[in-house]
This record gives structure tokens, sequence and C-alpha cells, in this order.
């Protein structure tokens, strides 16, 4: 059986960051953002309705992508299979704020600050429109973690 025609894309895989005025913050695990117009001015972001991270950034408006490295696997249980309701996710996480407040990982490829313009239904994900604010790129030399490498170390199925 073949399989789906989607499966032969390779995703980049990223964490989302974000942080409320009154100090929660969270982070997660995310494959599906894209660039939607030219110059990289502005994103969409594909975030699991029953995500912590989601119900945080509806009510900042906030975001940051951090783009992950190969050598972030280790984030993949820790901010991908468990809820920021219940843990601190950011104990002893290579992390500092930026000045609007919200974490970004100092560890990762770079990351792009955003804030959220809209938002639109898709199935069990709701997409986050966002205008990009500002890109840094905190570690070029470093390999960005492909969701094809994360299949071939076993740590994602799928």
């Amino acid at each position: 059986m073949a399989r789906r025609l989607l499966k032969y894309k390779n995703y980049d895989i990223h964490s989302i960051t974000t942080a409320t005025p009154d100090g929660r913050r969270n982070a997660n695990i995310a494959m599906w953002i894209t660039q939607t117009a030219m110059g990289g001015k502005m994103l969409c972001v594909a975030l699991d309705k029953t995500d912590y991270t989601l119900e945080l950034v509806k009510e900042s408006g906030i975001l940051n992508v951090n783009l992950l490295a190969e050598e972030q696997t280790k984030l993949i249980a820790r901010l991908g299979r468990k809820s920021g309701r219940d843990t601190d996710k950011f104990k002893n996480l290579a992390c500092e704020t930026d000045e609007r407040g919200c974490p970004y990982l100092t560890e990762a490829v770079g990351y792009v600050q955003c804030q959220v313009t809209g938002s639109a239904d898709s199935g069990d994900h709701e997409v986050v429109v966002c205008e990009v604010l500002k890109q840094t790129v905190l570690h070029p030399e470093k390999k960005v973690m492909t969701h094809h490498f994360l299949r071939e170390k076993g740590l994602v199925r799928g």
C-alpha cells in the first residue's frame, strides 16, 4: 500500500513559546509552520486545539517560533508529550525572554518573534496567522531538525 503523498514532505521541527502578561508561559513542539507572504512578513502556525500553548497564544497575542537543531531531540518528549498545565516546561531549559516577555530557546538555530493577527479553524488544529516582527539567527552552524530525521532516530512514528 502506498504512503500518502504528504508523508513525503520533510517538515522542519519547531517549538512555539509564549507568555501572558500575568507570567504564565508554555512551549510545545510544532511541525506545521509556513511563510505566507513575500519577504518573511507573515507566518501561519498550526496548533492543536487541546494545547495549552494555543490557549496562552490566544490570550497574549504573541509567540516565538523557535527552529530546533538536531541536537535538541530531548525536547520532543519534554515539550511535546507533557502538558504545561501540569509541569513547568522551562525548569532547567536554556532560554531567555525577549523585550515582550516572551521566552525563546537559546540553543535553537534561531527564532521568529510574532504578533498574532488572526486565526482559522483547521480540523483538530487551529491555524494562527502571525505578523513577523523580528527574525534572529542564534546558531547558523547547527543542522535543522526535521521530521525525517526524527523518524530515522525512532523518535516519532508516521
